[in-house]
Order: C-alpha cells, then structure tokens, then sequence
C-alpha cells in the first residue's frame, strides 16, 4: 500500500511511535554522508534524517547536494541529538531532481538581499523569504476571514480600466494597435476608437470606483487584487505592481469607517501573532542581528513582536490634520529646521518624516489623521461645511508612516459635478459614478490598504521588493 507522504510541519508536531513515514523536500544540508536537514516550506524548522551510508549505493549519495529534491521514507523515532524532538531513521532515498553545487546559487551561507532578488526564482528556498512568504500567507488569508466574519462580500473589481480613480496620469496603458504605426485621427492624434476597446485604457489603480458602486447593492464589499502605477520612483517603499484590499461600506460615515479600518488592522495582526509565531521570532532575531549595525537612531524602539503587538494593544489616536500641523509647526525638529520637509503653513502635504514624527516621537502610538485640505485628496472625498476640508482619514503606523488611506464618500451629486469640474475631469468618463448619486444615494466610505506595506511592517523588512514574490519595478520584470 503506497503511504501518503507527511509534511515536515506535521512530523515535527508528532509523538514519536516508531512509525513508518514518507516525506518529500528539498535539502538544506547534508554532513557526514550522514544526516540529511530536509525542509518542503511548510515551516521554518528542517527535519533530520539520519542514513546509514553503508546502506546505500555511493553513486546515489553524491546526488544528495543542497537543493536536491529528495522522497525520503524511513521510522520517526525520537531524535538522539539536540535541536530536534524527532527524526526519521533512513530506509529507502528516492531523489526527484539533483542540484549541480557547483552552480546552484543558493548554498548554506548568508547571501545579501540584493544578490537574491537576482534570483527571485529560488529566494522563497532560503529561510528568510520562506518565512516571508508564509507571513504574507497567512495576512491574505485573514483578511478575507475578517470581512467574511464581518458580513463582506467579496468582488473582483476590473484590471482594465477606462478611469484613473487617483487623478495622477501615472498609469499603463493597455492597447491591441501598432506601437510603430498607429491609426490616427484628422488631428494627428492616436485614434483609440480602432482600439480592441474602442477607447483608451489602462491598468487599474484601484477598484475604489467599481467596490462603491457593488457597495449601493449589497452593503458591504471589499475588493483584494493586483493594482498597477506607472510611477517611475526606485525607492525601497514603491512598486509598479502591488495589491491592494479596498472595503466600500454604504451607510458608513467616517467614524465608522475609521472604527471599522483600526479592528480590521488589529484582527490581522492578531493573527499572525497567534498563527506565525515561528517565523515571526525567527524575522524578529534576523532583525536584530541587522541592526547591530546600524547606528543607534535608525534602529527599531521594540523588536518586532512587540511592535505589533503595541498595535493591537493600543488605541489609535485620533487628530485632525489641523491639529497635526500645529504640533508639526511647533516641534523641535521643525523649529530646528532638521525636517528634509519644513513645515511653514496649514494645507501643506505631510511627508513620511512628518507622520513619522507624529506616530514615534509626540503621540507614541498609532495615529489616525482625519479631515484634510481639499486641495491635497482625491475629487470623490467628502467636503466638508467649511469648504476647506474632506472627510479624509490616514492611518499612520511607527517606522512606516502611512499605512492605510480612506474617506467619506461625496454622496451628493451637486458637489461631486463642481468638484470634478474644477479638476477639468470629463463627465462623459464618470457618467455611471454620476449616475450613483442621482438613484438612490447615501452615506458611503471605504478605504485602501498597500497589501505589501502591512506585510513589510508585518516581518520588519526594509524593502517592499522582498516582501512580493516577483517584484515590478522600474527597468525590472525579469522574473
């Protein structure tokens, strides 16, 4: 009878019988012509298993190299050695597919994140990505958990897009004509009515628009895709290609959307402090052997536990971004002109050092900043009676800054026609986000969340790019 092979995890949890077990994985190690460490990813930990050589064919044992794929049957017993409760007593090596050391990139040494991203094929086989990769896992899978315990529904929004929901013009464009030889129209222009679509479109950078039309149908939704901006910036915070979770919540004002973005937030943590704890400790102690080397002001105040941990704990504060900038105005690292972004007066964009202050240094918990210029949000923001402001919300974290932005709706179709008149944008384009207003309108607010900012302040890595398995960057996609 053919024996279903067992994972690693499952192993390490098992009392030892002296049963029979199959396992498949790939090698980490192998010493001695002895002991195999063999792991499959479905942990962090490896499991021993101990050959007799003199059992086995020489030839067959030179195919065991690190990265081999190996099937190894054999007795779980209870390990004589330290660093593991169990390991498997050797009886039949069965290899999949061998790996020349030669010139398999990825050996038993620390290799640099740099050198790695080269290889972004084989990073998830090293242990700092594999954990990564598990945390980012398992936040996808507590998001959709959450807002199915909450009364959500799940919707696709569009990929491709004849709108721009943030009114930045840094998008891709998606076309079937001739790069090289395009129709054009009487003016010279490129004629896009020849076009598969029959107008110009573009990769989606958010599904905010579609989710609050879904939202006047069925109350509450959320959308949790793949969103793309042509934004030609290489630093380690931005990527071309990222994910976003965006809820849309009808009758839902902006405290309440405020309310529901802070639990949402301290749901998802909660769950990967209780379900990665392994791999948490293990990012928290890479961490910390990292920043041995930085200088004191740029190391982490907690490690990374307790980071998050802190973020569940505490109470979001919430102020008013006219609150926020008198206190910016009036702190030590404005007065002494050690901001990169002075601030001098009320309507000013707040920069990440800005919000980082606020989090880190004044209030010394998660902050959520609310009310804001008009002038600085997107047109679909609620104004406020002063005219002057929105019912905008961010939510900043400690060493990250922004980490979720969000708003009251414009429900009313007067304001929303000034708003986009004033901005030159063309009814004709937003003639069904219109058309919302006119049936049956109401109070609505949603928000976004960067999938890849809460999983790089999740594992306390330093660069977005190691926190997605292929990363799109500028001048990068070759993967």
């Amino acid at each position: 009878m053919k024996m279903t092979p067992y994972s690693v995890k499952s192993l390490l949890a098992t009392t030892p019988l002296l049963q029979e077990v199959v396992v498949n994985g790939w090698v980490k190690t192998f010493r001695s012509n002895r002991f195999i460490a063999l792991n499959d990813g479905s942990t962090l930990e490896n499991i021993q298993c101990v050959v007799d050589f003199e059992q086995f064919d020489e030839a067959l044992l030179k195919q065991i190299a690190t990265g081999a794929a190996l099937r190894v049957s054999g007795t779980l017993v209870e390990s004589q050695g330290k660093g593991q409760k169990v390991e498997i007593l050797v009886k039949e090596i069965f290899v999949h597919g061998t790996a020349d050391p030669e010139t398999y990139p990825i050996q038993p040494k620390k290799h640099s994140l740099e050198f790695l991203r080269e290889k972004a094929h084989l990073r998830v086989r090293t242990n700092t990505f594999a954990a990564v990769m598990r945390v980012r896992s398992a936040l996808a899978f507590a998001i959709h958990k959450y807002f199915r315990e909450q009364g959500f529904y799940y919707m696709h929004a569009p990929i491709i897009t004849g709108s721009d929901a943030e009114g930045a013009g840094e998008m891709f464009r998606v076309t079937t004509l001739d790069a090289r030889n395009p129709p054009l129209t009487d003016t010279g222009e490129v004629n896009y009515r020849e076009d598969f679509f029959g107008k110009e479109t573009n990769l989606t950078v958010s599904g905010q628009l579609e989710a609050e039309a879904f939202a006047m149908g069925l109350g509450k939704v959320y959308t949790f895709g793949p969103t793309f901006r042509a934004e030609n910036s290489n630093t380690s915070r931005h990527l071309a290609e990222f994910w976003m979770i965006e809820p849309e919540m009808a009758f839902y004002d902006l405290d309440a959307n405020m309310d529901l973005a802070e639990d949402f937030i301290k749901y998802v943590l909660t769950y990967v402090l209780e379900h990665c704890g392994t791999d948490l400790e293990f990012l928290e102690q890479r961490l910390l052997q990292e920043e041995k080397s930085r200088p004191q002001a740029e190391r982490s105040a907690m490690p990374l536990r307790e980071k998050l941990q802190f973020i569940v704990d505490n109470q979001f504060k919430r102020v008013t971004y006219t609150e926020a900038i008198d206190i910016l105005k009036n702190s030590k690292p404005n007065k002494k002109k050690k901001f990169q972004y002075p601030i001098e007066e009320w309507g000013t964009d707040l920069q990440s050092e800005h919000e980082r202050y606020l989090v880190e240094k004044h209030f010394q918990c998660p902050v959520i900043l609310f009310d804001y210029p008009a002038k600085i949000k997107a047109f679909y923001m609620r104004l406020n009676e002063d005219q002057k402001t929105v019912r905008a919300m961010d939510i900043l974290f400690p060493g990250i800054g922004e980490i979720v932005g969000g708003s009251q709706r414009e429900e009313r179709l007067d304001v929303l026609r000034q708003k986009i008149a004033v901005l030159g944008i063309d009814e004709k384009e937003l003639w069904w986000y219109l058309e919302l207003r006119k049936f049956g309108t109401a109070v609505h607010s949603g928000f976004g969340l960067g999938f890849e900012r809460l999983v790089l302040f999740a594992t306390g890595m330093g660069n977005i790019r190691d926190v997605i398995p292929f990363p799109r960057t500028p001048q990068n996609a070759e993967f």
